[in-house]
């Protein structure tokens, strides 16, 4: 490691330029590493490798590094580093999972690709790197989501998602939207109008007015904030919006 003019530590630089420019999708391997899977079946890996393909874990453990040259892997040498999960599941982290398939958040192949890179000494436990992203986050080798850099030797990488705006976004203009109108479920209980203005309201078993509020659409997500002061979701799925156990479709 090397300190620039501006103190800032300089690590796996090289890589990080690929990675950040890796149009191709080249793997991505993370190796010489003491990685924390939080898997129960994996365990805890001295000397290990976490390999990436665009937005999953695609292999974990000793060895990795073999292959590497052949894949045309960007390879981020983490010796001396622990890696852990960049989601922690709390539940799991007391042993609260009765199956490993319940488990959120882990390192295990075919799971996202969120870790956290952050010296051993900093790192005993998945709890203490947590508490080191939170608290020092100058420390942090890599802070990596879906495969993608989010903070990089200590500092933010660029292009890197930023935070929605706290607060309660303004009524979207929904006029010409195909979502708008009245969707009825499947027993003609539940019937939810969206209008145009951003607001909706719901006639339940033949009451109206039941609920009414205010939505929002991002992408296939449907929030919804209740005159009541309570939220809710729903999801489109096709032709279908999905929401509190009820499937709707356009009246």
């Amino acid at each position: 490691m090397s300190v620039t003019d501006t103190g800032t530590v300089s690590w796996n630089s090289k890589a990080f330029d690929e990675i950040v420019s890796n149009d191709a999708e080249r793997p991505v391997l993370f190796t010489n590493a003491r990685v924390l899977t939080m898997d129960p079946l994996i365990g805890t890996l001295p000397g290990a490798d976490v390999l990436l393909v665009g937005a999953l874990i695609v292999g974990v453990g000793p060895g990795i590094v073999t292959a590497a040259q052949d894949d045309n892997a960007i390879v981020v040498d983490c010796t001396g580093m622990t890696v852990v999960p960049a989601v922690v599941d709390t539940v799991a982290l007391i042993g609260g999972r009765g199956r490993r398939s319940e488990y959120v958040a882990t390192l295990t192949p075919g799971n996202a690709g969120d870790l956290l890179v952050v010296p051993d000494a900093l790192a005993p436990d998945v709890a203490s790197a947590q508490i080191t992203l939170l608290s020092r986050p100058e420390q942090v080798r890599a802070l990596v989501a879906a495969g993608r850099p989010v903070l990089w030797a200590g500092t933010d990488a660029p292009g890197r998602p930023s935070a929605p705006e706290a607060g309660i976004p303004a009524a979207q203009d929904m006029t010409g939207s195909p979502r708008v109108g009245v969707w009825i479920d499947k027993n003609d209980f539940l019937h939810q109008e969206l209008t145009a203005d951003g607001r909706y309201d719901e006639t339940r078993g033949g009451r109206p007015h039941a609920y009414q509020g205010r939505y929002w659409i991002d992408g296939t997500r449907i929030d919804y904030l209740d005159d009541l002061g309570f939220w809710a979701f729903g999801e489109f799925q096709g032709e279908e919006l999905h929401h509190a156990g009820y499937t709707m479709r356009l009246g």
